[in-house]
């Protein structure tokens, strides 16, 4: 994998134009495969059963070797990638994190990248019961990496104009609310330990509670400051799908994720696609699911993987 990720990256560097402050799109007329909500509901589903995905447990990994699994079934085994980390946890034990990369069209010196996060939060801390117990993660977690590994079926039954790179990162959701600093421990350690020195897509897209019942995503704060112009295209396929009361035109709140941390400490400009609300003083609200035990599989609408994932696919198919 190093290698075939090395000639990736001289192929990038040799490239030298991409647009970092302006990206642009059209429509190009191509056919745009199906999405699967089916196929990205069972995703999630399979992740849900194996337990929460907490660090050292068995359902962290029996999840990791399923997403591996699925995504050599759907990539290739040369084309699979686990990073493995560790960090010290609150209990002053040694925690086991592993971020999972997969490339496809891998010879493609243009690339985009799609991500989400793969943990689960270790404590229900919104819930006012059995606040210390591991939350099923179905959508906090679960739904985003449901819908890239959809993509990363069709991905491998159509090949896609451009090299695409999936990127589930593990380790998102592990800080307590005054911890900043053990949050997004996956992409922290992806940005500085970049599997392909000088990995320069054109943009990233990082999906986070994308598969809840009555969903909104509005446009995130941080990803208009970083991608304004990949945001109002987004917006803009939905718009033209049906798919404005779920993608609404207007301001979100700033979301501390993995987008942020990504966009701080490389030059790749990403944004997120996330269920939230700006509240009246502008800062973020989350679903009441949201690090609750509710955060299970009767949340899940198949209708919102939808749109997503047509938004997406619409993307990647017929806009770059």
């Amino acid at each position: 994998m190093r290698s075939i990720l090395l000639i990736i990256s001289m192929l990038v560097l040799s490239c030298g134009n991409n647009d970092r402050t302006g990206l642009q799109f059209s429509e190009k007329g191509r056919a745009v495969p199906a999405f699967s909500s089916d196929s990205a509901y069972s995703f999630i589903k399979k992740q849900v059963d194996f337990g929460p995905r907490v660090p050292n447990t068995y359902g962290h990994v029996k999840t990791r070797e399923f997403l591996e699994n699925k995504l050599k079934s759907y990539a290739g085994n040369q084309s699979v990638f686990t990073q493995e980390f560790e960090s010290i946890g609150y209990a002053n034990d040694t925690l086991k994190w592993a971020n999972i990369i997969a490339a496809f069209n891998p010879t493609a010196a243009d690339r985009i990248l799609l991500c989400a996060h793969w943990d689960t939060r270790p404590r229900a801390d919104m819930d006012d019961e059995r606040s210390a117990e591991f939350i099923p993660g179905a959508d906090d977690g679960g739904s985003g990496v449901g819908v890239l590994l959809e993509l990363a079926r069709i991905f491998s039954e159509n090949p896609p104009p451009i090299g695409v790179d999936i990127l589930l990162v593990d380790g998102e959701d592990y800080g307590t609310s005054d911890d900043l600093a053990n949050y997004f421990l996956g992409s922290r350690y992806w940005s500085q330990n970049p599997p392909v020195p000088g990995y320069s897509p054109r943009f990233g897209i990082l999906l986070d509670m994308v598969g809840a019942s009555g969903a909104i995503f509005p446009k995130e704060e941080y990803s208009m400051t970083y991608a304004p112009n990949l945001v109002n295209e987004l917006w803009a396929i939905a718009a033209d799908k049906g798919y404005a009361e779920i993608f609404p035109n207007e301001d979100g709140a700033g979301v501390l994720d993995d987008h942020y941390i990504i966009n701080e400490m490389t030059d790749i400009p990403m944004i997120v696609v996330i269920n939230h609300r700006a509240g009246p003083d502008g800062n973020v609200q989350f679903a009441p699911h949201w690090h609750t035990h509710d955060d299970d599989m009767p949340i899940i609408d198949k209708s919102t993987l939808q749109a997503v994932g047509e938004v997406v696919v619409e993307l990647i198919y017929n806009r770059i």
